[in-house]
Order: C-alpha cells, then structure tokens, then sequence
C-alpha cells in the first residue's frame, strides 16, 4: 500500500533521487512540492524538516561532485519545495489542489457507477482498488498542478506585456514633449533671430530715409555777388 511506496522510495539513492528530480516532465511534477519531497500533504511540519534534511543531504552538489549540474538543479528542485510548504499560504494553495484532485476523482466515480446502474451492469469500477484509486488523484492532481502553472505563465506574460506597453507609451509621451520643447526653443531662437532682422530692417530703412531727405533738400544756392 502506501506506506510500502513511501518507504521503497525514501531510500532511493542520490542518483536515483536525482534522475526522479529531473526525469522528463519534472517541470510539471516538481511544481507539486510534496511530490517533490515524497513526503504525504498530511505530514507534520516535523517529519517535513526531516524529510527535507535527508532529501537534500542526498542530492547534494558537495556529495554528487561527479554530476554536479544535475545536482545542483535537483537540490534547487528540493530547496524550493521546502520553502513554499514553510509558507502557510502556499502550502494551503498548494493543499488545496490536491484535495480538489481527490474530490474530483471521487466524482468522476460516482458518475461512474450512476452510468453502470443505468445499464444494470456491476457496479464495479478500477478505482475501487486504494492503488488505482491513488494514481487517479495523483494524475488528476498533476494535471490541476499544471494548469495552475500554465495559468500563472499566461499571467505573468500579459502583466509583462502590459508593463512593456506602458513603459512604450511613457517613452513616447516623453518623446513628444522632448521634441515639443525642442520646437519651442528653437522657435524661440530664431524669433530673436526673427525680430532682430526685422530690426535691422526697420532700422536700414530709417537710416536709407535719413540719406533719402538730405538728397531731397534744394541745393543752397550761392547768391551771386553783384557787382
């Protein structure tokens, strides 16, 4: 039963532990932490330090010096799990999935056996058997576990979608007024520019008008001395 599986698993060798940390679609399985640590949801938060303690003893870079990359992503693995089952809220989320694994499973029964009323047949199911009844929750709940995830991911990438898009439109926002100020003060520039020629014009014209009347005075005419 279940007490037989914790056991044959809890003294898995550290090779052995480490290639159960990483095998293929160990992304999904080790975001359930206490599948991650063999350890059952129910577990006091004693046994959970014991766990952890020998867990990563074993999968340790320092005992696994022949593969220490492999070791180190797989006492990563460990450590993470530990620390979020440390944390009430997360071990309440993460408590919360697999009773919703279980209840569902625990549906899906009933159903079944209402089907099997219907067409008189035994009422008979494979989860009548603790162990088949076990690895239902357990796919049901990895499943829920990786929903989560991909829900999370999704998330995670519109908020990082939204903050780029802001962060786009403040730059833009910031641009413009650069440039807004940029025209101001150049248009400023040259309106000095501007009225100072306008000056100088004005100016040229008064002095050109100055000139103009003293050509447009009579000569003086000498009065001829009479003899």
């Amino acid at each position: 039963g279940v007490k037989q599986i914790e056991k044959r698993d809890s003294v898995l060798t550290s090779k052995q532990q480490i290639d159960r940390l990483l095998r293929p679609g160990a992304s999904y399985f080790n975001l359930n932490p206490f599948e991650v640590l063999q350890i059952d949801p129910e577990a006091t938060d004693d046994e959970l330090k014991k766990r952890f303690r020998a867990l990563s003893i074993l999968v340790h870079p320092d005992k696994n010096q022949d593969d220490p990359d492999r070791s180190q992503k797989a006492f990563e693995a460990v450590d993470k799990a530990y620390k979020l089952l440390l944390d009430p809220e997360q071990k309440k989320r993460a408590l919360d999935v697999i009773h919703a694994g279980k209840e569902y499973v625990e549906h899906m029964v009933k159903e079944k056996r209402k089907q099997l009323k219907k067409e008189g047949k035994p009422l008979d199911v494979e989860e009548d058997d603790p162990e088949m009844f076990k690895q239902a929750v357990y796919k049901q709940t990895m499943k829920l576990f990786a929903e989560l995830e991909i829900k999370r991911k999704e998330r995670e990438a519109k908020e990082m979608h939204e903050r780029k898009r802001a962060r786009e439109e403040e730059i833009e926002a910031a641009e413009n007024a650069k440039r807004q100020r940029e025209w101001q003060k150049n248009f400023e520039e040259t309106r000095d520019g501007r009225v100072d020629s306008w000056r100088n014009f004005q100016a040229k014209g008064k002095s050109k008008e100055k000139k103009n009347r003293s050509f447009l005075k009579p000569p003086k005419v000498k009065m001829e001395q009479r003899e």
